[in-house]
């Protein structure tokens, strides 16, 4: 199996987006999500990473439950952390560094305050920075779901998928927790990368029954289905991506290779002219004009 077939659920997140992995919102990409924010583009994450190192981070609709009095210093707090993250979106991460730092001289016991400082840090690849405050804002806020997603992204991103494990799964927990689909998606991620096939596709499968809309998911679980070699399921979720998303170069030579499993010539044909005419010069492109199917 040639590297791009292997990790095609990895590998593909790099330019597959979706709004709960990565700016922008489109496909399959960057990490499921590191919750309430979003610090990357198409660079990928859950994959995704998994993809890169410096993606991941939905917005989520998750909202803390806090004293009702919460006082001047913490009302300013969230404020400056809402603008942060507004900002690490946007990828001004000097910016959302700055207003993370304000926050925490308001009210330096906001966990989201650190989650923002460890999000800032994890886009920009400072690792010890970033587990530092991920940490912190886990002890101050360890019930918090987006808390408990994001720093489990950032553990399986770094090799320690167990402990990751256990946080997707606080996170989806929380019964006032809107977005499950994204420690989902990125549970499945963090077994793919583990070649944990059956932990991976039970995950995506309820990812995508949280939210139907989860282009991620749904585009790993073709790949996955493809790796396991159920063809049929595999060309189904495919097509379930397509129908919802304009086809990019992975999906097209998923396609193919599922295509020219099944025997069928001239669906084959038609996903490779695709992939000729629109994304000439990309790996997958290469691969296809090398014949490396597998």
């Amino acid at each position: 199996m040639n590297k791009l077939s292997a990790g095609v659920a990895v590998a593909a997140l790099s330019v597959l987006c979706l709004l709960a992995g990565c700016a922008g919102g489109a496909g399959a990409g960057a990490s499921a999500g590191a919750g309430r924010n979003t610090a990357g583009t198409a660079a990928g994450a859950a994959g995704g990473n998994a993809g890169s190192t410096r993606a991941s981070a939905p917005v989520s609709d998750y909202k803390p439950v806090e004293p009702i009095v919460t006082g001047a210093a913490r009302t300013r707090a969230k404020s400056h952390t809402d603008l942060g993250l507004a900002y690490l979106e946007a990828g001004n991460v000097a910016v959302a560094l700055e207003e993370g730092r304000q926050a925490l001289r308001d009210d330096a016991n906001y966990g989201l305050a650190y989650n923002l400082m460890g999000l800032a840090h994890m886009y920009l690849g400072e690792k010890p920075q970033a587990r530092e405050n991920f940490e912190r804002a886990l002890r101050l806020s360890s019930n918090d779901p987006d808390i408990n997603n994001n720093y489990g992204w950032f553990l399986c991103q770094n090799g320690e998928s167990a402990r990751a494990m256990q946080l997707f799964a606080e996170a989806i927990k929380n019964p006032l927790y809107n977005t499950p689909t994204r420690p989902y998606t990125n549970a499945g991620l963090c077994a793919m990368q583990d070649n944990d096939l059956q932990t991976a596709e039970t995950n995506f499968l309820r990812a995508v029954n949280a939210d139907p809309g989860n282009l991620q998911a749904i585009f790993n679980l073709a790949a996955l289905f493809y790796r396991k070699g159920n063809l049929y399921e595999a060309r189904k979720y495919l097509s379930d991506f397509h129908a919802q998303r304009d086809s990019v170069a992975e999906s097209l030579w998923l396609a193919v290779r599922i295509e020219h499993k099944l025997g069928d010539k001239v669906a084959e044909a038609g996903f490779a002219g695709q992939l000729r005419r629109r994304f000439a010069g990309t790996p997958e492109h290469q691969l296809l004009m090398q014949g490396k199917y597998d």
